[in-house]
C-alpha cells in the first residue's frame, strides 16, 4: 500500500487490548478441563478422529515471568469469504509468536489454502505486519476457497511446510475451514507428522458459535455497517413517506445479521428464518404477514415501510428445503450431464424429470426467474448460492400482487411502490470495530499460545468479552468438539454443526416482545456509522445479541 487514508493512519496507533493471561512478561499457565465429546453424532465423529476426539478444553491463566520458549515457524492461512478483523488476528498470532522467542517467523500462504498445496508465500516481516494492523480485508495474503480434504493435499501441505521449517499452522475460517483444519489436525497427528493445525472463528454470518466461542470474528463490524445503511434508508423511507424497501442481508445459514440488525434499527417487519421453519411456514404465509402490516400502516397513512430478509430464508421454508436437498443431491449426482445443457428450458425440462412427485410440484409452482437462480452452480461445499436468488424481488412482487386483490375487494385503499437491496459485500472488508479489534488481536495471540503448547486440532477462544479486558480469559476447545454429521455432495461428511438463532434465546425474545409495536409504529433507530474514537460508550459497543446473551 502506497498511500492510506487520514483514518487508516489514525487507526494504526490503535493498540488492541488483551486477557490478563497473555500480556506481556507473563508465564501462561494451562488449565485443561475434562474429555469432551462432540455436538452430535459422537460414535461416527470419534472413528473418524482417532486422535484429536475427546481432547479438553483448555484455558489460559496468568503465571510468573517466563524465560523465552522454543521458536516457532508457523503458517497461517486466510480461508473463505472475508470478514472485518482478520488483519488483527495475523497481528495477534505475529506478536504471540515473537512473545514467546524472538527467532520465530510467521508465513503467509498467498490467496488461502491454495497457497498451502502451491506453494505460494510469503515471510510476514513487523513492515508487512504494521502496515495492516486494525485495517479491513484480506489483501495482506488473499483469501480463497479451496478445500483441504484430501491425502494429496495434506500431503503438499506436508512437504512445502517441511521445505519451510514450518512446525505449525493456522487456519482462520468459518465452520467448513476449520473443519477441514481439524481433518488436517488428525492426519498429521495420526502419521505422526509433527506439524500442529489451530483454527479462529471467522464468518460475519454469525454461526460459529457456542458457550466457549462468543461470537466469530466480524459479525460486529458487519452488522454495524448494515445497521447503518438501513437506518439512513429508514430515515429515506420516513422523509419520502412512498417507498417500502425489501432489504436483503447476509446470512445463508442462520438469521443472526437479520436478528441483530432487527435489534439496532427496529424495522416494520423482520424475518427470521429458524422461526419460519419452526412454524412451517409456507411462502404465501410470510407474504400474507407482510400484506397486512403495509395494510394497517396505509390505514394510518403510512405507505411506507422497511423489511429484512435473511439470505438463507428459501432453504428454511419447508417445501423449499425438501426441493433444495433433492436438488443438491441430484445435481451431484447427475453433475456431467447437466453440465452440458446450455438451453434454459432444456436445464428446468431435465431438473423437473429427475425430481420426485412433491418436489417437482414445487420447482414448477415457482416464478420461471427463481427456478433458474436454483439451478445455478453449487458452492464449493455442493449448497445452493442463496445470495444469488433474489428473494427481497421475489417477495415485493408477491406482496404487490396480493394488495391488487386486495385493493380489487376494497379491503386496501394505500399507495404501495417497492425498492430492493442485497446488503452484502458492503459489511464484509469494513474497518474492524473496536470490539472486533480487541477480539481478533486476542484470537490471534491465543493461536500463538495454543501452539507454544503443543495444542493441535483446536480453535482460538476469547471469552467473557462484554466485561473490560482484564475480565477476559482465553484458551481453546477442541474442533471435533463442535462437530455432527451432515448430508454433502450425495455423502454424510464431518462438518462443525451450525449455531442458528434460538427461538428461546433472550435475543429473539427481545425481538418478539418489540416487533408488533414496530410493525405498526415508524420507531426506526438510526445507529449512524462505527465510531473508532470517542466516548467509550459509542466506541465500545457490543452487539445486542452478544449482551442479551451474556446479561
Amino acid at each position: 500500500m502506497t498511500q492510506i487514508s487520514a483514518l487508516q493512519k489514525a487507526r494504526a496507533a490503535y493498540g488492541p487490548k488483551l486477557p490478563p493471561a497473555l500480556r506481556r512478561g507473563a508465564n501462561i499457565k494451562v488449565t485443561e478441563g475434562a474429555p469432551t465429546s462432540s455436538a452430535a453424532d459422537s460414535e461416527k465423529i470419534a472413528k473418524l478422529f482417532k486422535t484429536t476426539f475427546g481432547s479438553p478444553v483448555v484455558t489460559f491463566e496468568k503465571g510468573a515471568e517466563a524465560a523465552a520458549g522454543k521458536a516457532l515457524n508457523a503458517g497461517v492461512i486466510l480461508s473463505g469469504g472475508q470478514a472485518p478483523g482478520g488483519h488483527n488476528v495475523i497481528a495477534g498470532l505475529f506478536d504471540g509468536l515473537k512473545s514467546i522467542n524472538g527467532n520465530s517467523k510467521l508465513y503467509g500462504f498467498l490467496r488461502g489454502p491454495d497457497g498451502l498445496i502451491k506453494n505460494k508465500y510469503i515471510e510476514l516481516t513487523p513492515e508487512i505486519i504494521d502496515a495492516y494492523r486494525n485495517t479491513g480485508g484480506f489483501d495482506m495474503i488473499g483469501s480463497g476457497r479451496t478445500k483441504l480434504e484430501t491425502r494429496e493435499h495434506f500431503e503438499l501441505g506436508r512437504k512445502h511446510c517441511e521445505e519451510l521449517g514450518i512446525n505449525s499452522l493456522v487456519i482462520i475460517g468459518g465452520d467448513d475451514s476449520n473443519t477441514n483444519a481439524c481433518l488436517l489436525a488428525e492426519y498429521y497427528k495420526s502419521s505422526n507428522i509433527p506439524i500442529n493445525v489451530v483454527g479462529c472463528p471467522k464468518t460475519i454470518d454469525g454461526d460459529l458459535k457456542n458457550e466457549q466461542i462468543e461470537a466469530s470474528f466480524g459479525f460486529d463490524t458487519a452488522c454495524r455497517v448494515y445497521s447503518e445503511l438501513i437506518g439512513n434508508i429508514e430515515r429515506d423511507a420516513n422523509s419520502a413517506k412512498k417507498y417500502w424497501h425489501f432489504i436483503k442481508l447476509m446470512g445463508r445459514s442462520a438469521s443472526h445479521i437479520a436478528l441483530e440488525c432487527a435489534l439496532q434499527t427496529q424495522p416494520n417487519f423482520a424475518i427470521i428464518s429458524e422461526e419460519v421453519a419452526e412454524r412451517k411456514m409456507t411462502i404465501g404465509e410470510i407474504v400474507e404477514d407482510i400484506t397486512q402490516i403495509v395494510v394497517k400502516r396505509a390505514a394510518a397513512g403510512d405507505n411506507f415501510g422497511v423489511v429484512l430478509i435473511p439470505e438463507g430464508l428459501v432453504e428454511f421454508i419447508p417445501e423449499m428445503k425438501k426441493l433444495i436437498a433433492e436438488l443438491n443431491d441430484m445435481l451431484a449426482a447427475e453433475a456431467a450431464v447437466f453440465g452440458q445443457i446450455s438451453d434454459p428450458a432444456e436445464k428446468l425440462q431435465f431438473i423437473n424429470s429427475h425430481l420426485g412427485k412433491d418436489a417437482s410440484f414445487t420447482f414448477s409452482s415457482l416464478p420461471h426467474s427463481i427456478q433458474l437462480q436454483l439451478c445455478l452452480e453449487r458452492d464449493p461445499h455442493g449448497n445452493v448460492q442463496v445470495s444469488l436468488i433474489e428473494t427481497e424481488k421475489m417477495l415485493a412482487e408477491m406482496v404487490a400482487f396480493r394488495l391488487k386483490e386486495l385493493k380489487a375487494e376494497g379491503v386496501y385503499t394505500g399507495k404501495f411502490g417497492a425498492q430492493t437491496h442485497f446488503f452484502g459485500y458492503e459489511g464484509r472488508c469494513a474497518a474492524p470495530s473496536n470490539y472486533d479489534a480487541d477480539y481478533c488481536y486476542s484470537l490471534g495471540y491465543t493461536a500463538a499460545a495454543l501452539l507454544g503448547n503443543g495444542k493441535t486440532g483446536y480453535l482460538s477462544s476469547v471469552r467473557n468479552t462484554t466485561k473490560a479486558a482484564s475480565e477476559w480469559t482465553c484458551g481453546g476447545i477442541p474442533i471435533t468438539m463442535m462437530m455432527n454429521m451432515e448430508r454433502r455432495h450425495g455423502e454424510d461428511k464431518p462438518v462443525i454443526r451450525k449455531a442458528l438463532v434460538k427461538l428461546d434465546g433472550a435475543p429473539f425474545l427481545k425481538f418478539v416482545s418489540q416487533r408488533e409495536k414496530w410493525s405498526v409504529n415508524t420507531s426506526y433507530v438510526y445507529p449512524g456509522p462505527i465510531q473508532y474514537f470517542g466516548p467509550g460508550e459509542v466506541c465500545n459497543q457490543v452487539t445486542k445479541t452478544l449482551e442479551l446473551e451474556r446479561s
